[in-house]
């Protein structure tokens, strides 16, 4: 049976990814037995009360503003976007790094694609009054945990459309932001709104770095993002998963 390699950012990872269990648990039981009283949370002035909605709203921002500066404790797949993080592969190809910028971006918008229509619907939902503002931060809650099944244990994206071989090479490693709080595009005020523009700024900063400095982000030019320099190895348990599901222990 295949060992895990316990990297100081696989720990990290595990650590968060249970810490994001545990609040998706709590805001489902609210959920569950006061969802009126969530609606009226989420939708409320700030100067009615605190509450841990807004306690929610500081750790998601404080999670954005983090991925915005880049600090060094960040995985090698938010660093990558850095300078000092860049170690060029001596004579790489420029019209192959052209090559995977234009199949990589091909793929990237078709994942904003189908993410927009899939959330469409929520949207539609809300606006028909069919579902509310619970259902949509309960949804939310839920991306904020499917980020880091993704991440740890199994991306659709990456297996149906990216087809990037792990996370560090993933090229919209930094969406997962505003994929989490596109349900709050809908909800009009203060809380949703910040929370989803504020994603958007994740994004676009991620895109203006991507489209500068391309290099930084292709395995052929930046040695960093080859597997036999990897580092935080939190690819593991997809790996561990795939070789299950196939059989090819």
């Amino acid at each position: 049976m295949t060992k895990l390699v316990k990297t100081p950012m696989m720990v990290r990872y595990l650590i968060k990814f249970v810490f994001r269990v545990l609040i998706f648990v709590c805001v489902f039981v609210f959920y569950l037995l006061h969802k009126e009283w969530l609606c009226r949370l989420v939708t409320q002035s700030v100067w009615k009360g605190i509450s841990f909605i807004h306690v929610l709203w500081g750790l998601f921002m404080f999670i954005m503003v983090t991925h915005i500066i880049s600090p060094p404790k960040l995985s090698m797949a938010l660093r990558k976007a850095k300078d000092k993080e860049y170690v060029e592969v001596s004579n790489y190809s420029e019209l192959e790094l052209h090559r995977f910028v234009h199949n990589q971006n091909v793929k990237a918008w078709s994942v904003m694609l189908v993410w927009l229509i899939f959330n469409g619907i929520w949207g539609a939902l809300y606006l028909f009054m069919i579902i509310d503002e619970a259902d949509l931060l309960m949804l939310t809650v839920f991306y904020f945990l499917c980020d880091y099944i993704c991440i740890l244990l199994y991306c659709p994206f990456q297996s149906f459309i990216m087809k990037n071989k792990c996370c560090i090479n993933c090229r919209i490693y930094d969406w997962g932001h505003f994929m989490m709080f596109t349900p709050m595009l809908f909800i009009r005020n203060f809380f949703s709104w910040s929370l989803f523009f504020t994603s958007c700024v994740v994004l676009i900063h991620w895109e203006i770095i991507y489209a500068k400095h391309p290099e930084r982000f292709y395995s052929g030019s930046n040695g960093v993002l080859q597997c036999a320099n990897c580092n935080d190895k939190t690819c593991q348990i997809k790996k561990i998963i795939k070789r299950k599901v196939t059989g090819n222990e």
